[in-house]
């Protein structure tokens, strides 16, 4: 298998990133692949004895099978739950690409994948002038895009997508997942995301599908996702 490192990103904040880079590192573990994680900001972590450590960080330590230091995973680990900049303002700090690039090249030197969930959405802010697209565009990583299937979800997918072709970044997959289980036509809906995006979903996932965590993606979808990866791969 050869190496394949990607984005995660999403149409908007809570709609499964986390729930769905779990997934992926799941499936590619259970594959065979040496894995690592990364969650370079994260806004909304408790205090423990060790320090700062946030859930989605540690959910994704869970999954890896590349045991590193938690300051490495997620560098940028922030109290307040609110955005990004707003909590790295709150506690003083200033959020900066190079230590976030230094911690993905030491994942990079002992994995043969390294997946990366951003924070929020696509132009979420992680400064005055810095967003998550920055972040994504620094680490020249292929993105899967995590459609949070709900009223609106055409729109905010389709911008999202012609956002990170704008920044050069090519689009490796995308999957469907339901976050409202009132959402109607989500059949017609995925049908159109998959005429407009250009592929079919890596997955569509059911509404709380993945709360056991056992859930892993079909060997067709994730060799289809690493064979686009690396295609695509920007080095």
């Amino acid at each position: 298998m050869k190496p394949a490192d990607l984005f995660v990103t999403g149409t908007d904040t809570a709609v499964g990133k986390t729930v769905v880079a779990r997934l992926i590192v799941r499936s590619l573990v259970a594959s065979g692949a040496r894995v690592a994680v990364m969650k370079p900001v994260a806004a909304g972590s408790q205090m423990t004895p060790e320090g700062l450590r946030n859930e989605d960080a540690l959910g994704l330590i869970a999954e890896s099978n590349v045991a590193l230091p938690y300051a490495t995973v997620n560098p940028y680990c922030l109290a307040e739950p609110v955005s990004p900049h707003l909590a790295a303002r709150a506690a003083g700090v200033s959020i900066e690409l190079p230590p976030i690039e230094a911690c993905f090249a030491s994942l990079r030197e002992r994995a043969e994948h390294v997946i990366v969930e951003g924070a929020g959405g696509w132009l979420a802010p992680l400064g005055e002038r810095l967003f998550v697209a920055d972040l994504a565009a620094a680490l020249a990583l292929p993105v899967v895009l995590v459609v949070g299937m709900r009223l609106g979800c055409l729109n905010h997918a389709l911008l999202t997508a012609a956002a990170i072709h704008q920044r050069g970044l090519p689009l490796a997959g995308w999957v469907a997942n339901h976050v409202d289980p009132d959402f109607a036509r989500l059949p017609e809906n995925v049908a159109t995301l998959q005429l407009h995006l250009g592929m079919p979903p890596l997955a569509s996932l059911g509404y709380g599908a993945l709360a056991a965590g056992s859930s892993r993606l079909s060997p067709a979808a994730l060799a289809s996702l690493l064979q686009t990866c690396q295609r695509k791969q920007l080095t």
